[in-house]
């Protein structure tokens, strides 16, 4: 029998509170980089684990640096200088039964087809140096994938929760800089970079976003030309959340720390469209939440879920199960208008039987609590019963990450 939760949260709903602020770090942040390349290796080294000993095994690959690295940026096209610093870390199985696993090169490999597929302008044969931190685990963690079951023991006592239905300023701050990395996008305004931060703040029914974006100095020929191509990507962003959004004022402000007359130092431009290239380091787990925005008006964990296994690091799988079963609670039940999830669990107990799982919920007007709450067990105990297969789509790669 599993330890479910069911309450009645007494709150406003945060679509109706007067404040709120919402931050997504784009594709080509530092923060980002780091984030999807671990994430990116632990599905490789899940797959080669599958297919050499038909078991995913342990590892952690949640610890990394991008240490940013320098260049001189001109107008007309700049130069890299010294190339960034990626630092790989920090758990894996090297070998199992005598069976080799080819752990650092596939670390590399992945994290090379990332840069290749994702940045534009990032060669990671020129641009990017790479150090591989890897080490064996511990022993006691790693005899956790030994133990048979359908699924394994958690190997950390870790709490998370995630939520549904996400806000109308939560929705335009992860679409914006969604449009803002599209293919589309990029090909009408080639000098817009990967590296975009948008930042919404929206008071009563007003909205208003900050957006940094690295502009490519090779498609940028002076100063005037910046602020002449800057001018075109505010007025098409404007466009597209006024398309999107329905407040009552939408206010876009594009790379606020630019001034007029200081050239190339007063403009917000790269040689590759990513800060770290020289500017900016990062670091896993200090971007994007699970659902892809840093909802500072809600609860959410501090667990960086990118990189870790995705068997038994509930660091992992409970930051995005929390989601999933939110959703699954919010779609599937009449009435209610905001869902929180929580997952607590205990370090060896199966994943499928944390030491809690809670719903809270906010009615939406006067329905009645009761009426819905054993629908609600039943959702979050049905999700629970088939983690199993939650597990193997994080194992494939079919949920994102941040």
């Amino acid at each position: 029998m599993r330890n479910i939760l069911v309450d009645s949260l007494k709150q406003t709903p945060l679509e109706q509170q007067k404040l709120e602020i919402v931050e997504r770090k784009g594709l080509g942040h530092p923060d980002c980089i780091c984030d999807a390349i671990m994430d990116r290796i632990s599905v490789g080294l899940s797959q080669e684990y599958l297919k050499k000993v038909g078991v995913i095994l342990h590892h952690n690959i949640d610890k990394s640096l991008l240490a940013a690295g320098e260049a001189e940026t001109q107008f007309g096209g700049g130069k890299i200088k010294k190339p960034m610093l990626l630092v790989i870390g920090d758990r894996a199985t090297f070998e199992v039964d005598g069976e080799k696993i080819p752990v650092e090169e596939i670390a590399i490999k992945t994290a090379k087809e990332w840069f290749k597929e994702r940045l534009r302008f990032v060669d990671p044969e020129k641009h990017v140096r790479f150090q591989v931190e890897l080490k064996p685990g511990h022993p006691e963690l790693m005899d956790i994938f030994k133990r048979k079951g359908r699924v394994l023991g958690a190997n950390d006592t870790s709490a998370a929760v995630g939520y549904a239905p996400m806000t109308r300023t939560e929705q335009i701050v992860l679409g914006t800089e969604k449009y803002l990395n599209s293919p589309k996008f990029k090909k009408r305004f080639p000098e817009s970079g990967e590296d975009v931060k948008v930042m919404g703040f929206r008071k009563n029914n007003e909205l208003r976003l900050t957006i940094g974006m690295a502009f490519v100095d090779r498609y940028v020929k002076n100063e005037s030309d910046y602020f002449k191509k800057k001018e075109a990507i505010q007025e098409e962003i404007t466009s597209f959340v006024e398309k999107k959004a329905y407040f009552d004022k939408a206010t876009i402000e594009l790379n606020t720390l630019d001034k007029k007359g200081r050239g190339i130092d007063g403009v917000y431009i790269t040689v590759l469209g990513t800060s770290a290239e020289a500017g900016d380091s990062g670091q896993v787990g200090r971007g994007n939440r699970t659902n892809g925005v840093i909802p500072l008006n809600r609860p959410f964990c501090s667990e960086a879920a990118a990189g870790k296994n995705p068997v038994s690091h509930v660091g992992k799988i409970y930051n995005t199960l929390t989601h999933k079963i939110a959703s699954e609670v919010y779609s599937k039940v009449s009435g209610l208008e905001e869902v929180y999830i929580w997952l607590l669990s205990q370090i060896g107990k199966p994943i499928d039987e944390p030491a809690v799982a809670a719903a809270q919920v906010v009615m939406k007007g006067n329905n009645s609590f009761e009426s819905v709450k054993r629908q609600i067990e039943e959702v979050v105990n049905h999700e629970l019963e088939n983690i199993d297969k939650f597990t193997e789509d994080l194992a494939n790669g079919k949920i994102p990450i941040c």
